[in-house]
């Protein structure tokens, strides 16, 4: 698989799929995942219909760059967060989201493509939002997927699903992979499958395992505040989807995303939590289509 350097401090492991001489979209990945998480199958799918399509890893995750040098602490950087000691958890993490989104850009830049269609999934959708805030010009459409705004008050977690995002997971194969299965708290109520999400883990584990990347990561998420009054003024053309049974990022994130987007469109979509159940693929290739047509 490609590693290609878009800035000085930072390389992307990156696939593409598809003619690059079709509309390029870039896809980009949540919270700790790697880029397996665009199933290649799905990835596929939307080349087939005319699309150039870009999935990568972010830093931190899968075999893109490794901020080592910056060891997070999470009991000592969640404390610093409750108290309100921001400038301590400032310190703590060394990029925020802008910096992410500036990589995906730069994985653009490097693979000769001036503007694209970004499509960001959960903390994707967050960087997605701000490669189009900040960089208007090089993004075609928006397309935020099971995502938020940053505001405190959209978007939350259910109390189950926040204690197994935060819930360390077994540092062994088989362990790893066994409580994959807990992920099922905010997967589709009718789509759900134990056997897909142990499938996912096993091979993020053989291919790339890296825990420690996901602390800087929810650092970064959590220390780059809300984009609300930034989303007020995009110009930029955005789709928002979201799925009713998402417990993880509460529904209320997209239809805030949504209603904050001057013209965005808003497509909920029923038996979908947060994941992309292969059952759903068709609904949400056709969305895109649309959207980038």
């Amino acid at each position: 698989m490609p590693l290609i350097d878009v800035s000085p401090e930072v390389s992307l492991a990156y696939e593409a799929f598809g003619d690059p001489g079709d509309p390029a979209v870039l896809l980009v990945m949540g919270f700790g995942a790697q880029l397996l998480s665009w199933h290649e199958d799905f990835c596929r799918a939307l080349a087939d219909r005319g699309r150039y399509v870009i999935r990568y890893d972010n830093r931190d995750c899968g075999l893109s760059t490794r901020f080592d040098d910056h060891p997070v602490d999470m009991g000592r950087f969640i404390a610093a967060v409750s108290s309100g000691d921001i400038p301590a958890a400032l310190a703590m993490v060394p990029y925020r989201l802008g910096d992410m989104a500036d990589d995906g850009l730069g994985l653009l830049t490097a693979l000769g493509i001036g503007r694209a269609h970004v499509v960001g999934a959960s903390m994707g959708g967050m960087i997605a939002q701000q490669m189009a805030l900040s960089h208007p010009e090089r993004v075609l459409t928006l397309t935020s997927m099971m995502s938020s705004t940053g505001e405190s008050e959209y978007g939350r977690p259910s109390p189950e699903a926040q204690a197994v995002l935060f819930a360390p997971k077994p540092a062994d194969r088989e362990g790893y992979v066994a409580a994959a299965e807990r992920e099922l708290v905010w997967a589709s109520r009718r789509y759900g499958d134990a056997a897909v999400l142990r499938e996912l883990a096993a091979a993020g584990y053989d291919r790339a395992h890296y825990p420690a990347g996901t602390g800087r990561q929810l650092g970064a998420m959590i220390l780059s505040g809300s984009r609300a009054d930034a989303l007020r003024r995009l110009r930029v053309p955005t789709l928002v989807i979201h799925g009713l049974d998402d417990t993880l990022i509460d529904p209320s994130g997209g239809r805030r995303t949504a209603e904050l987007v001057p013209g965005a469109e808003l497509l909920l979509v029923p038996d979908m939590g947060h994941d992309r159940p292969r059952q759903l693929w068709p609904t949400l290739i056709d969305a895109v289509v649309k959207h980038t047509g």
